[in-house]
């Protein structure tokens, strides 16, 4: 018997017993393996253990318009460091970028607005002007958050901006006295946190705060559970309590404090949730932590230390493997292996005399795009594998 003269599910049992490598080659044979070696369900399995292919720790895929064999292929050149650097803006004042990356729409605030750039196909680059621009703060924007229909953004002028994407209309939220440092939202709630030391729960039908929680320290870091019912805080960590903590959204209440072991001045300056359940977390103290809120919250899950003793400003994950971090000297990002100990690649994307953190970062499957304080940079991977063919 044919080897494709086997039932398809047979065939599929077989082949799952092949590395990539194997698989590549398999589908050089002729035209009829080729089309069924190159189908997703073939390559589903390996995608999982390679980083950021988009599938999922929970099976979800994030990019299903790519197909999972060409996502492997990049993958390796994630994995290797391989990679096409360029900077796509400059400016000439130092400032304080914020990126949000929605397909192949990618999002930068600039001083006191947020322009929105299409990027291009071939090449990655932004389109030369922004085809929108949301304004509106009399300061320089401190971060903003996407969702389907809206952009909503914190200003040093204290003021939430809840802008339209599919109009010209915007709403002002006005409550904190200082910067809005952090902000996130999910499914019409909104959680803000200040200078000023306090958090606001706030809904997309109002205008005033559901609620304001004192925090007694500065507010750098909040994020939305993706259960909805609470959400975390991150301070600065200098009072006598620990930065991380989790409040129930219904009744503005502290329900655990994360950790025990914070140094005065750790504060957190970026997290990430991944699941309901696990939740990233970086600042001040060099250390990106996974806390696993189903165990003691007493200790972190895992750790990983930035190796060069620097400040972590920002983190994102591929929602399986790999973590990206940004670091506050040098323009350094760095890539990490969740199932490793050391950082896997580290990139130096600034060249100035005077360093520059890495403000924010975002990625998709074949690019990472990094704000530094004068310069927007990208990292693209889509190179020539070596591997498969």
């Amino acid at each position: 018997m044919l080897l494709l003269q086997l039932p398809e599910d047979v065939l599929y049992h077989i082949l799952s017993y092949l590395d990539y490598r194997s698989l590549s080659r398999l589908s050089q044979v002729c035209r009829s393996l080729c089309r069924f070696v190159n189908r997703d369900a073939v390559w589903r399995r390996i995608a999982r253990e390679f980083l950021n292919t988009g599938i999922r720790r929970d099976g979800t895929d994030i990019y299903p318009h790519i197909p999972l064999k060409e996502r492997v292929k990049i993958a390796q050149n994630w994995r290797d460091g391989v990679c096409k650097r360029a900077i796509l803006l400059k400016w000439k004042t130092k400032l304080l970028p914020w990126l949000q990356l929605d397909g192949d729409v990618l999002f930068l605030s600039q001083a006191a607005d947020i322009g929105a750039y299409h990027l291009r196909q071939d090449s990655g680059r932004l389109q030369r002007n922004p085809f929108e621009i949301y304004s509106g703060h009399n300061g320089d924007v401190c971060h903003f958050v996407l969702t389907d229909s809206h952009l909503i953004s914190g200003g040093s002028d204290g003021k939430i901006l809840v802008h339209s994407r599919t109009s010209d209309v915007s709403v002002e939220l006005s409550g904190h006295n200082q910067e809005v440092n952090c902000l996130d939202s999910k499914d019409g709630l909104i959680i803000s946190g200040s200078r000023d030391r306090t958090t606001r729960i706030w809904t997309s039908t109002s205008n005033c705060p559901k609620d304001t929680i004192p925090m007694y320290d500065r507010v750098w870091s909040v994020a939305i559970s993706p259960a909805l019912s609470s959400f975390v805080t991150g301070t600065a960590c200098c009072e006598n309590f620990s930065p991380l903590r989790i409040w129930d959204v219904e009744r503005s209440e502290c329900v655990s404090s994360l950790g025990s072991e914070f140094r005065r001045g750790a504060g957190v300056l970026d997290m990430v949730f991944e699941s309901p359940f696990q939740l990233f977390t970086c600042g001040y103290d060099t250390f990106i932590r996974l806390w696993d809120l189903r165990l003691s919250p007493r200790k972190c899950a895992m750790e990983w230390e930035e190796p060069h003793d620097s400040a972590l400003y920002c983190i994102q994950t591929d929602g399986n493997h790999m973590i990206a971090s940004g670091s506050s000297y040098y323009g350094v990002v760095r890539l990490w292996d969740k199932r490793q100990t050391e950082c896997l690649q580290f990139f130096q994307l600034s060249t100035d005399p005077v360093s520059s953190p890495v403000y924010c970062l975002r990625f998709s499957s074949t690019r990472l795009y990094a704000a530094l304080a004068t310069a927007l940079h990208s990292l693209d991977f889509r190179q020539n594998p070596v591997y498969i063919r």
